[in-house]
Formats: C-alpha cells, sequence, structure tokens
C-alpha cells in the first residue's frame, strides 16, 4: 500500500517555492472567462424588478404592459401577491427579453402594487424604539467561574464600548448566471463558490435529477462567502430560459443590487468589562454585545476571543433588521470577536501603563493552544515593526497636528482542509491531466493542483493540465473557510502517489527490477541510486494504447492537512488632529499555515487579507437611512474601498520550516483579515491617546472621540 506523506524538506522542488500562478497569462491577457462574460448564441437578457421598500407585503402583480414591450421574451414572477419582503432591493419579478436595454424597459414597466409595513433598518443601539421591541432577540447569558469575585479581585478594571458596523460582500464580479437548456438537460454557468453543491440546489428547486444539470464557473471575480447559494435569481434565470424555449438567459446582478441584496457582513457592538492583577494577570470579562445581519439577526461573536479568562460572563442579543440578510464573509465572526477583545485588552493595558504587547505575553497561559507559536509571532512582529525600541505609551509618541501610534493584534482561524475529490490520468504520450469539480475564486487552486502533481512526478506545473469547475467531474465542496487548498492538495497528492505506483508497476519488468525499486527524478525513472533510464515520456509511452487513471480524495490515509493557524498583527498609523484622517505607515503580519504549497499565492492571500482589512477599518459601511429604508451608498463612488495609496507599507512573515511544515496543509486565505481592524484601532489610540470606539475609523469619529477628550 502507498505511503502518502509530502516530500521531505531537501527534496522539495517546488512545493514551498514561490511558483507563479499557472492562469496568470490568461487572466491578465483577458483571456480568462468569467461568468460576465459568457456570450451563447441566441443569448437573451434578464433584468429584475425589486421591492423598493425595507418591509412591505406583495398586492399585486401585472406584467401585461410588460408581455407588450419590444423584444420581450419571458416573464417570471419570483415572489407572488401574498408574500412579505423584508428588506429593499428584493426580488419580485424577473424580465427576458432580447437584449439589455429591452429588459430593462419592459422590467420598469411590471406594475407592482404592495403594503408598506414598518420597518427597522439601523442596529447601533442595542434597544430598538418600542414599536420594534420584537426585533430585539436577547440569548441567554453564559457564565465561568465567579465573576463577582474575579473583579473584586483585580487591582485594575476598564469599561468601555465598541462596535463595528454591517458592510458588504464588494466582490468585483456581481452574482449572476446564464442558463440554458437542452430538451430537459440544464447548463449554468454562475459565479460560485460551490460548483458541486449549486447543482445539488438546482435540481432540488427545480425537480430535475442532478444528472441532467451541469454547473460551470472556469474563473469567479471574488467570492468572500456569499456566493454559495443559487440564489432567487440563479432560479429566475433557469425558469426564464425554460419559457423562452431553452434559449440561454443572462442574469447578472448591477452594482447596486449586489451592495444592496448581494450579502452583507453582520455588525457587532458591545459593552464590554475587563479586570486585571497589576502584573496584568487578567481575572475577570463581562460583556453585554449584540449585532445584526438582517432577518438572522447577526451570530453570536466568540467573546472574548482567543483568551479562556477564568471568570467571565457574557450575554448577546440578536438585533432583527429590515435589510439584506447577512452572509458569510472572509473569516466569519472573528474580524467582530477580534475587535471588540483586543480593544478591551488594549485599554486595559493603558490603564496598567503596560506594554500591551506584554500584556499578551503575560497571559499565554490562557490560550486554548499554539501559546508557543504566538509567542514566536508577537517576537517576531517586534523585531519587524521595532516595537520595543519604539512603543510609548498612549499620546506620548509623537507631538504636533499629525501623530503617530502603534497597536497589536492576535487571531486563529481553523482553516481545515475540506472535502475534495479528483482524478489524475496519465497518458501514453507523457501529458498529465487533473480534473476536480472545484472552483478557484481567486486562491490559486489550479496552481496548487499543478504544483502537487509536479512535484510528484518531478515534472514542471507547466506540464500538468488542469481542469475545474465543471459540476460533472469528481465532486468537491464549496470554497469557504479556506479549506480548498488543504483538501485539494492532500487529494491530488494522494492520486499522483498512487498513478505513480501504478506507473512503476507497469515499467519495472522493462528495466529488469521490481516497482518498489525506482523512483522519479528530473531526467526521468530509474533505478533508486543509479541514473535515470527511460525519460519520463518513454516511461509513460510503456502504457500502450490506454491512460493511467487514478482517484485522490480528502479525507484519506495519511497527515496531509491539519486545522488551526494563529497570527500576529502590528499597525503603525498617522493621524492628522486636525482633519482627523488616518493613515497607514506599515502594518506587519506574522502568520503560520502548515505547510505552503505556493509562498507565491499564499503571501498574496494575505496580502489581500490586509488590504480588505484596510478597507473595513477606514473606510467601510452600509449606510442605512431610517425613513426610506435603503442603503445610502450602494454603489462604489461612496461605498470606499482602499486604494493603493491607503494601505501602506505590507510586510508579511510566514512561519514555516521545523515545527510548522510538519502538520501539513492548513488554510491561510482567511485568518490574516481577521486583526487589521483591531490592530489598526488601538495603533490610532496610541496615536491620539483617546479611543475612537467604532470602526470604520473616519474623520468624523476620530474628531468626535478628540472633541469629548476635550470635555
Amino acid at each position: 500500500m502507498s505511503q502518502y506523506n509530502w516530500p521531505l524538506p531537501g527534496q522539495r522542488k517546488l512545493i514551498g517555492k514561490s511558483v507563479s500562478r499557472v492562469d496568470g497569462p490568461a487572466k491578465v491577457s483577458g483571456k480568462a472567462t468569467y461568468t460576465y462574460d459568457v456570450n451563447l448564441p441566441g443569448m437573451i437578457y434578464a433584468k429584475v424588478v425589486r421591492c423598493p421598500f425595507a418591509h412591505a407585503k406583495v398586492k399585486s402583480i401585472d406584467t401585461t404592459a410588460a408581455a407588450k414591450m419590444p423584444g420581450f421574451r419571458a416573464a417570471f414572477v419570483i415572489q407572488g401577491p401574498g408574500t412579505e419582503i423584508f428588506w429593499a432591493g428584493d426580488d419580485i419579478v424577473a424580465i427576458a427579453a432580447d437584449d439589455e436595454h429591452s429588459a430593462e424597459m419592459a422590467a420598469g414597466s411590471v406594475d407592482v402594487k404592495y403594503t408598506v409595513l414598518p420597518s427597522l433598518v439601523l442596529d447601533a443601539n442595542p434597544n430598538p424604539p418600542a414599536p420594534f421591541a420584537s426585533y430585539r432577540k436577547p440569548m441567554d447569558p453564559e457564565t465561568v467561574g465567579d465573576v463577582k469575585a474575579g473583579f473584586s479581585q483585580s487591582d485594575v478594571v476598564i469599561e468601555s464600548d465598541y462596535g463595528m458596523p454591517v458592510i458588504t460582500h464588494c466582490c468585483l464580479e456581481s452574482h449572476g448566471s446564464v442558463a440554458a437548456w437542452t430538451n430537459d438537460a440544464l447548463q449554468v454557468h454562475i459565479s460560485t463558490q460551490a460548483v458541486t453543491g449549486i447543482a445539488g440546489q438546482l435540481s432540488a428547486a427545480l425537480k430535475v435529477p442532478q444528472n441532467k444539470i451541469q454547473v460551470v464557473t472556469q474563473y469567479v471575480g471574488g467570492g468572500y462567502g456569499a456566493k454559495l447559494a443559487a440564489d432567487r435569481w440563479g432560479l429566475a434565470a433557469a425558469q426564464l430560459s425554460k419559457q423562452a424555449g431553452g434559449a440561454p438567459v443572462k442574469l447578472m446582478l448591477d452594482r447596486h443590487a449586489e451592495q444592496e441584496v448581494g450579502g452583507c457582513r453582520p455588525s457587532a457592538y458591545a459593552h464590554v468589562k475587563v479586570g486585571a492583577k497589576s502584573d496584568g494577570t487578567l481575572m475577570a470579562w463581562q460583556s453585554e454585545s449584540w449585532s445584526t445581519g438582517g432577518l438572522g439577526g447577526g451570530s453570536e461573536p466568540p467573546l472574548p476571543y482567543l483568551f479562556q479568562i477564568p471568570n467571565q460572563q457574557r450575554q448577546h442579543t440578536q438585533i432583527v433588521n429590515n435589510i439584506g440578510s447577512a452572509r458569510s464573509m472572509r473569516g466569519p465572526h472573528h474580524p467582530q470577536a477580534c475587535l471588540l477583545t483586543m480593544s478591551a485588552l488594549d485599554d486595559l493595558a493603558d490603564k496598567l501603563k503596560m506594554d500591551p504587547v506584554k500584556l499578551l505575553m503575560k497571559n499565554m497561559n490562557l490560550l486554548a493552544a499554539r501559546s508557543a507559536i504566538y509567542r514566536q509571532e508577537l517576537a517576531t512582529a517586534d523585531q519587524l515593526m521595532q516595537w520595543s525600541a519604539r512603543w510609548k505609551p498612549r499620546g506620548t509618541m509623537s507631538s504636533g497636528v499629525v501623530r503617530q501610534g502603534l497597536g497589536v493584534s492576535m487571531h486563529a482561524w481553523p482553516g481545515k482542509a475540506h472535502n475534495f475529490q479528483c482524478t489524475l490520468t496519465i497518458n501514453p504520450d507523457g501529458s498529465v491531466l487533473v480534473k476536480a469539480a472545484s472552483q478557484d475564486i481567486g486562491t490559486g487552486t489550479r496552481t496548487v493542483l499543478a504544483i502537487v502533481a509536479a512535484e510528484t512526478f518531478a515534472l514542471s506545473p507547466e506540464n500538468i493540465q488542469v481542469a475545474i469547475g465543471d459540476s460533472t467531474f469528481p465532486a468537491s465542496a464549496a470554497s469557504g473557510g479556506s479549506g480548498t487548498a488543504g483538501g485539494a492538495a492532500a487529494a491530488v497528492r494522494r492520486a499522483s502517489v498512487d498513478a505513480l505506483a501504478a506507473l512503476f508497476q507497469k515499467v519495472a519488468a522493462a528495466l529488469g527490477t521490481t516497482a518498489d525499486q525506482l523512483e522519479v527524478g528530473e531526467q526521468g525513472i530509474g533505478v533508486k541510486g543509479g541514473k535515470p533510464i527511460l525519460t519520463w515520456r518513454q516511461a509513460c509511452s510503456k502504457l500502450g494504447t490506454l491512460p493511467l487513471t487514478m482517484s485522490g480524495k480528502n479525507p484519506g490515509p495519511g497527515t496531509l492537512a491539519d486545522s488551526g493557524a494563529c497570527g500576529v498583527q502590528m499597525a503603525d498609523v498617522s493621524v492628522d488632529t486636525g482633519t482627523g484622517i488616518v493613515r497607514i505607515n506599515k502594518i506587519v503580519a506574522v502568520q503560520d499555515c502548515g505547510l505552503i504549497i505556493d509562498q507565491k499565492t499564499t503571501m498574496s492571500q494575505v496580502y489581500g487579507c490586509l488590504i480588505m482589512g484596510v478597507g473595513y477599518s477606514l473606510y467601510e459601511e452600509k449606510v442605512m437611512d431610517q425613513n426610506l429604508g435603503r442603503m445610502l451608498n450602494a454603489n462604489l463612488e461612496f461605498y470606499r474601498l482602499c486604494g493603493i495609496g491607503d494601505i501602506g507599507e505590507l510586510v508579511v512573515h510566514l512561519m514555516t520550516g521545523s515545527g510548522y511544515d510538519e502538520r501539513g496543509v492548513i488554510g491561510c486565505g482567511e485568518p490574516a483579515v481577521i486583526s487589521p481592524g483591531a490592530a489598526i484601532s488601538n495603533a490610532v489610540a496610541n496615536a491620539l491617546g483617546v479611543r475612537v470606539p467604532n470602526l470604520p475609523l473616519t474623520p468624523d469619529r476620530v474628531l468626535a472621540a478628540l472633541g469629548r477628550a476635550d470635555q
């Protein structure tokens, strides 16, 4: 039986090195086909009629005028009369026409009448106004230890409020699909994180056998957790196509709809009280938190974050409100919990007159796991930021109008490898094909598959053909939780090892030896310790006329992947006390993620996390108007994202080598997005000498905090 493990460090030619993405040329040249790029013969276009009210009931729908419009092809009622609508922008009717303009005009002529109902779209207050008292959903308090005793034994206690608002996903490519029927079979091109899963969802909703549905996703223009479902608009495209005689129907959300209903990250607010001994030993935690994410009310953040404080009491309240419902977003729940906890600990350190890094180090015994790694990461970050030499107490690092400050934060993420299946085929001409239904949401799945197969066969990644993004290929789990790289790497490694063993069996007789005596190297296949006798292509020719195909899956035998990654970040900021503008000077991110398959794409993931983190720390917020019940900045003009001039210097250090590689692959597409909010907020507090309690750290909030400090 084959032994499944990773090559030893000295034997790795590709794994852990910086390898350029195999699909990079296709992307930068514009040859890569995203869902938005799909244009099929005879394709027609669809637009959606959306509810303009945050809370309403559909009274009637009349599509008569739409059906008389030029180019009209089909209408599909998504939510009919009597349906209660819970957020503005929700789908009511989809209209298909010969071209986009005709579809827009026809959709505009649909007459929908509503009964408008009271709505709540705000969430900053844990106690909604009286008419919405039922929107408040308190959860049962949770208590560990003796909180009262813990605070009485504390020498120092701080108590304050912290929070972050709802933000949206802002994927470069919006949600949408192109659906087409051929007889009783459906093909769907869709921007998704779940190729296999979408096929199952469509099958269940449309009552069509799954083997009659093909889902195709060659490239995805971003997916942070909101693209896991077929959604109403995906089902509508399929229904419109059927009504239009099978014609391909393209239904892509415009930017306004994408911002309003395409998914959001829940808010999180908390009133926190923390107590410690004079030496920094954490004694007690108490928090009353609340959040929202539309009808779901938002999930409870895991408080206190990371540290198992011996005496704690926490109570969370979900606030139901009438905005587009929350969806998973890069590191779900963790950025919120990290901000609420690390801000409070930073304030505690200030009251203790203690370096916050030393406070964290003092309480390493309270971490559930990996305290030794955190110590190493804090020491590494300290060196890269020169923290020990530069840090000074709040408000004393610099003087003048523009003040500088440093902040620190810590985080953790599971990153467990997902279920993954693939086939690997070696052809008689030496070519290699890896097939899997998995999608590549921008993390480099194709590159991971190519590197692992190439490493096993001593080839270059360019010699490996990777075919993904088709539901007719071997099934794989959705991309979420940073689990795709681990699952993909482990599955293709198992398939590659088995395929190589089978190839050795084929060529052993020709070489006058047994399969267990063979090895593969850059020059080809030969007896262990000797010179290669056959080139790779010559060896593959021994297969005859039939290719050799092996399957690989995860989970499976051998320790090839693990879970549990942790990281530390430090931020250096400058704050203009006259304008309230915060500038990022430098962010240091120290991150572990087990065995790294591709250094280049891994670094890219962390850089992307940091850029996203700067965005939600300084700019991003879903601004809602309580009177209108609508999002006021449902575009990329007033929903601000950070640009290249906003991010400062980003320094990434990956913890690799002995003690890390042995664990196998751990996903790292999400962990580094967790800490920026806390690190940057703490740096601003260090610069100003006063806490700006809520993200984003916009000029008005900074100036307001300074104003309160002056009173």
